[in-house]
């Protein structure tokens, strides 16, 4: 079971001869224990092909999917999905400018590969009661700190939300501020996450229908549509692309679109091929020092720190894995003295 606090985020005193830690420096220091790597079958590999000079080369981009039991069947369906490569041979179909960058099936007529679940909007958000049972064993994740009503003092941790915590590295909102039976908590859009598309309620989408947000964070699509991971690498290859001039940024002639090569989970690439990133734990005691320096940029370049930010203002740090050295193999005192002869 997690075991949570609510309670204020401490701020980084200023010290006017030893300048205080960004939190890019704060990220960094952390232990090596600290930084938890992404597992290779939670890693989705998407390759596009370069649109403008139409050659052979390819634009990597690297999904992290969400872990369950907050994606739900979506996350399933996606690894259907890629085993299946159905994505393969699609294309990027839709580019809005400070909102979404869209892919799939422009003809919505390829058929999908059999065995994918049934996906209800009953699931965008979840009990309590299921996260924390998924947890067991795992460390606590901190809630930032919450306003009740009436508190001038402090300012709330989320506009869209009574609060806000991290589970596995995602941040989630909650509609309660206390811990009970029949709190719900759900993932929120921030620049960056890969949801799902869909068409009217109550069709909540199968996963072959994905986007990326390019823009500020959309929090109004919260519990109305499935969040299902994030670009941890190759973030700018989606967010360069030309904005789309139909409706609501749909590319209008098929030469628009940007073929996407290939969709794959690492798990399935040669193991000498596959990217490999740690992201920074938030349940470790380096997080709340690294939120605290978020909400509190110090001198010498911020005058006023804003003893606030908002949860897509403090992301988790991602990182590609550091490749450790092969252990030196032993050498016995026999050995030694043989080969120094």
């Amino acid at each position: 079971m997690l075991s949570l606090f609510i309670a204020a985020l401490p701020l980084v005193a200023i010290d006017a001869e030893v300048p205080a830690p960004s939190p890019g420096q704060i990220a960094q220091a952390a232990p090596a224990g600290e930084w938890m790597t992404i597992a290779d079958d939670d890693l989705l590999i998407m390759s596009l092909e370069d649109g403008a000079a139409k050659q052979a080369t390819r634009k990597r981009i690297v999904i992290q999917l969400m872990p369950n039991p907050i994606a739900r069947e979506w996350v399933t369906n996606i690894k259907q999905l890629a085993i299946a490569h159905w994505w393969d041979g699609t294309s990027v179909n839709r580019v809005q400018d400070n909102y979404v960058a869209q892919w799939g099936d422009a003809s919505e007529k390829k058929p999908l590969p059999s065995g994918l679940v049934a996906t209800s909007e009953r699931d965008y958000d979840l009990s309590w009661t299921a996260l924390a049972g998924s947890a067991a064993g795992r460390p606590a994740e901190p809630i930032v700190r919450w306003a009740p009503p009436g508190d001038k003092d402090t300012k709330p941790a989320d506009v869209y939300a009574r609060g806000v915590l991290w589970y596995r590295g995602f941040p989630l909102a909650t509609d309660a501020a206390l811990v009970s039976a029949g709190r719900r908590v759900w993932p929120i859009h921030c620049y960056g996450s890969v949801g799902v598309g869909r068409n009217l309620s109550p069709d909540a989408g199968s996963g072959a229908e994905l986007y990326a947000v390019i823009g500020h964070a959309p929090r109004h699509l919260d519990r109305n549509i499935a969040v299902v991971g994030r670009v941890v690498d190759g973030m700018e290859h989606l967010s360069s692309l030309p904005r789309g001039t139909g409706d609501l940024g749909f590319y209008t002639r098929p030469s628009e679109r940007v073929t996407i090569s290939s969709i794959r989970l690492a798990s399935e690439l040669p193991a000498a091929e596959r990217p490999r990133f740690d992201y920074l734990s938030t349940a470790g005691t380096t997080w709340p020092r690294y939120v605290a320096a978020r909400r509190n940029r110090e001198l010498p370049f911020f005058i006023r720190p804003a003893d606030a930010a908002d949860v897509c203002n403090i992301p988790v740090p991602v990182r590609p894995t550091p490749i450790r050295p092969a252990p030196r193999p032993l050498v016995s005192t026999a050995m030694k003295a043989a080969t120094a002869r």
